[in-house]
């Protein structure tokens, strides 16, 4: 097994340093209250932006996180809403688990708890949805409390600083030990959030800037090759290759077919549009005839979805779907749809 490296007095120095560089340089983000301000962060907000953030870039997030929260203002609004407006508001952040999940953790928190989030780590991980990173960032960033945060990027910083070669995922509890090592006496949402500024502007997964590193002297890394291959990754599982057809096809209104997709499987409750093949479903025969107007390719987690688009007029909405303005759909369809859609207008 893979030993870490010792850094002996400089664990207290490393903190230090990356608190002083992420006073100077910390990212502006919608979500967060800047360091040296002296208020915590909305818990609610705190939630709202790492469940986004779960799989989905920074700057797509960015561009969202103002509108959800001008739709859902308060923990309260959110638990009182709709799922199917809690879905619309989240549509193109895709992995749509996460938005039923925030919509019970919400009602929790709303019923059970009197609208006040529980300050503690282990109350957190109670709540629907909320796992083991969540509860720390929380704890950590919006009441101040001492908790290992520990994300991909924590997890990158981590693994090259004490150079450990275990292999991921068995080098995970090695590393969550180091962290906790590494940690501060103090100022521990702004510790978390340091790190995680670290790895996604520094301490890069291709390309660490090593020579603008601020925590380089402490890092057992650097200047090697391991500064670039750690930590170790699994090989990675082929996505399973699935073909389908979609159909953009317009009404005398100008209005588009939709349909409320089923309560299980991808995309559940969803706006979509009509086809089939891709997700287990047959093709409406009402579709055959139409011309083929493109081809679109989605990447889900475990499947790469190659879709047919098709495109035609009907005189009347066929039963059982439902009318949408090509704008109202581009609002409230996921992505996959809003890419067929643009094939095939």
């Amino acid at each position: 097994m893979a030993k870490a490296s010792e850094l002996g007095k400089d664990e207290e120095r490393f903190a230090e340093t990356l608190l002083s560089w992420y006073d100077r340089s910390a990212r502006r983000l919608p979500w967060r209250v800047p360091p040296g301000e002296g208020v915590r962060q909305d818990p609610y907000l705190v939630l709202i932006s790492e469940t986004m953030l779960q799989q989905t870039t920074v700057a797509t997030v960015k561009g969202r996180f103002g509108a959800f929260i001008e739709t859902f203002p308060s923990v309260e609004a959110l638990a009182s809403a709709k799922e199917e407006e809690v879905l619309a508001a989240w549509a193109g952040l895709g992995y749509y688990r996460r938005a039923r999940s925030l919509h019970a953790c919400a009602k929790a928190v709303a019923e059970v708890h009197g609208g006040v989030f529980p300050a503690d780590e282990g109350s957190l991980r109670k709540l629907p949805g909320i796992g083991a990173y969540t509860a720390a960032a929380i704890t950590s960033i919006a009441f101040g409390q001492r908790a290992v945060v520990v994300d991909t990027n924590v997890e990158r910083i981590v693994a090259r600083v004490r150079r450990i070669t275990e292999p991921l995922p068995k080098a995970r509890k090695l590393i969550a030990g180091e962290a906790e090592k590494l940690m501060p006496e103090d100022r521990y949402g702004d510790y978390a959030q340091a790190l995680m500024d670290h790895g996604a502007t520094i301490c890069r997964p291709k390309a660490p800037d090593c020579l603008l590193c601020p925590v380089r002297p402490f890092c057992a890394s650097a200047g090697t090759e391991d500064a670039v291959r750690l930590p170790i990754k699994p090989p990675k599982k082929t996505r399973k290759q699935v073909e389908g057809v979609m159909g953009v096809v317009t009404l005398p209104s100008g209005e588009i077919v939709a349909e409320d997709r089923p309560g299980k499987g991808l995309f559940a409750g969803m706006l979509g549009l009509p086809g089939g093949g891709w997700d287990g479903r047959e093709v409406p025969s009402w579709l055959e005839g139409f011309e083929e107007a493109g081809a679109v390719r989605h990447v889900l987690t475990h499947r790469e979805l190659n879709i047919t688009v098709i495109t035609g007029k009907v005189s009347e909405l066929p039963a059982g779907y439902r009318a949408v303005s090509v704008e109202g759909a581009r609002n409230s369809m996921p992505t996959l749809f809003v890419k067929a859609l643009g094939s095939g207008i």
